[in-house]
């Protein structure tokens, strides 16, 4: 909490208005003294104003050039500015009427902005140093010549009357809006925290689902293997094409068990998992054919060129692995793949020739885990809708003309695409 106080984020932005504003007072400061000395011939002491502002624009030109630097502000340091607006201020009011000036009341101005960023104990500080200020200001100051002379005791009493107006309207500031700052502070804070553990749910929803659909994935070379040990005994010489292919299905089950490894660090890998989106196609179909080598598959991909790049989501590689299975199970001598793209959408088609969807799965694909093996759906496609609506796609699965089945999938781009 206390690093929290010494330094915050928004000081750096914080520094910047305040300076800014200030400027802008500096040249409303120029035209009061040029109209008044003018237009109302009232004698000013030219020279020591001159002074202060030539030397408040240095002072202000010197923290934007600060800020540049690639330090953190911390409230100290912003408090300090404040602080240089309250004696800036003070100094101009003694030269031009003191608590005379019907500008004295724009002490509340650094005020109101220390009990809206800073903490409780700057604000209380600022309403003494204010109220200092203000009330040296009623005997200590320069006046203007020749003016309120006819006012007399009246005039004075209503001098009085705007410093205790102000004094009242400093306490309710650093009370009430310290208050409503500490407020907004703690309800940011919490929104903040809201945010991380949302992150941290999706990704250990993504993880889950990556670990749920390798655990998935394994079933096919986990079956291959068992039915190649079947029958095989001590006594039993192993053939070099059973030792390829077990060696081949153990390759295979090392990689899934990798991908969830090297999940475990982030499921996105935005450090070098970046790739153009028509070569992420092609690399992936070719991927799952070195898996699937007895599926004959058609491939037709097109879209923008150059392809939008990305950076790669394993639970999306999974996803549309799944689908790629699902096909090459129901029908593995003709699997078709179309790809189009946009800059803004991926439009992914896969069909096969198989049996096609009951009328009970067409209805409810996608919606819980249906056992449904001679359909070719099961798990994979739960997945596969689990992944898609989380990355804001959706997928349509529907029986095709002819028989067999298609399954769409629309990916909107800005969930996985390269930031420019």
């Amino acid at each position: 909490m206390l690093n929290e106080q010494l330094n915050t984020p928004g000081n750096n932005i914080n520094v910047r208005r305040i300076i800014w504003l200030r400027l802008i007072v500096l040249l409303g400061a120029i035209v009061a003294v040029w109209l008044t000395t003018t237009y109302l011939h009232v004698e000013l002491p030219i020279f020591p104003i001159t002074v202060i502002l030539s030397l408040t624009f240095t002072i202000s030109i010197a923290s934007l050039v600060r800020l540049r630097i690639p330090l953190p502000v911390s409230n100290n340091e912003l408090f300090a500015q404040l602080i240089i607006d309250v004696f800036v201020l003070t100094s101009l009011l003694y030269y031009s009427g003191g608590s005379t000036n019907p500008f004295a009341p724009l002490f509340l101005l650094p005020l109101v902005l220390t009990a809206a960023t800073l903490y409780g104990w700057y604000a209380w500080v600022m309403v003494a140093l204010t109220i200092g200020c203000y009330s040296l200001l009623l005997f200590f100051y320069i006046p203007f010549p020749e003016t309120h002379n006819m006012h007399g005791d009246g005039f004075r009493l209503h001098v009085v009357g705007m410093w205790l107006g102000f004094i009242f309207s400093a306490l309710l500031v650093a009370g009430f809006t310290a208050r409503m700052a500490i407020t907004v502070q703690r309800q940011n804070k919490k929104i903040a925290d809201l945010r991380e553990k949302h992150l941290k749910h999706e990704h250990i929803l993504a993880l889950g689902t990556l670990a749920a659909g390798a655990a998935h994935e394994l079933g096919t070379p986990l079956s291959t293997m068992a039915i190649l040990l079947k029958d095989l005994t001590p006594d039993t010489p192993l053939s070099a094409s059973k030792l390829s292919t077990l060696q081949g299905q153990v390759a295979r089950c090392k990689t899934i068990l990798g991908s969830i490894s090297a999940a475990s660090g982030g499921i996105r890998a935005e450090s070098g998992s970046v790739s153009k989106l028509d070569d992420y196609l092609l690399n992936l179909l070719g991927r799952w054919q070195q898996s699937r080598s007895d599926v004959v598959v058609q491939s037709d991909f097109n879209g923008s060129q150059p392809a939008p790049s990305i950076v790669v989501d394993q639970t999306l590689d999974q996803a549309l692995l799944n689908i790629l299975n699902n096909a090459a199970d129901a029908s593995p001598d003709n699997v078709e793949v179309e790809g189009q793209w946009s800059d803004q959408e991926l439009i992914l088609i896969v069909s096969d020739r198989g049996h096609g969807l009951s009328p009970e799965l067409e209805e409810k694909a996608g919606e819980t885990i249906m056992s449904t093996k001679q359909d070719g759906m099961g798990l994979g496609l739960f997945l596969t809708y689990t992944t898609l609506e989380r990355l804001g796609g959706e997928v349509r699965i529907y029986n095709r003309e002819g028989g067999g089945v298609k399954c769409q999938i629309n990916l909107p781009l800005s969930t996985i695409k390269l930031s420019s």
